[in-house]
């Protein structure tokens, strides 16, 4: 059976350039990967080629629970896409749409079995919205 993917989306106002790298840089990452402000991601590594790892550690601010997110890059396209298998097999792909100032991201991913896809759909496009907060803020 093909797996559900769900798609999340946001325009940042901000070039390509400088999208990509708060994307990518765990200084950046750090800082956005969050849905809620009572979490937090404490650490954050990022080999940016193909075949290359990431992981991240996100965790509520109260220490109640966290978990940790990683996988392996299929594709790095500068400034374009990147594709990733998380670390259960599941596949992501983001896409960058440079329009001069303003970069649309576009991330669709295989939904896990075991929550329901309005809550994971919310979830990544609460990410998302971090992301694009975050990077409009920081000139």
């Amino acid at each position: 059976m093909e797996p559900t993917k769900i798609t999340v989306a946001a325009t940042i106002n901000a070039p390509v350039a400088k999208v990509w790298e708060y994307w990518t840089e765990p200084e950046h990452i750090r800082k956005w990967n969050s849905a809620s402000d009572d979490w937090h991601t404490p650490r954050a590594e990022n080999d940016l080629r193909v075949g290359g790892a990431f992981s991240s550690r996100m965790e509520a601010r109260d220490g109640s629970m966290g978990f940790d997110f990683g996988g392996i890059y299929d594709v790095v396209l500068l400034n374009k896409e990147i594709a990733y298998t998380m670390g259960d097999g599941r596949k992501v792909q983001i896409l960058f749409a440079s329009e001069g100032n303003h970069t649309s991201v576009t991330e669709t991913f295989e939904a896990e079995a075991t929550n329901p896809i309005e809550m994971q759909q919310a979830g990544w496009q609460a990410i998302m919205d971090n992301f694009k907060r975050y990077t409009e803020e920081h000139r």
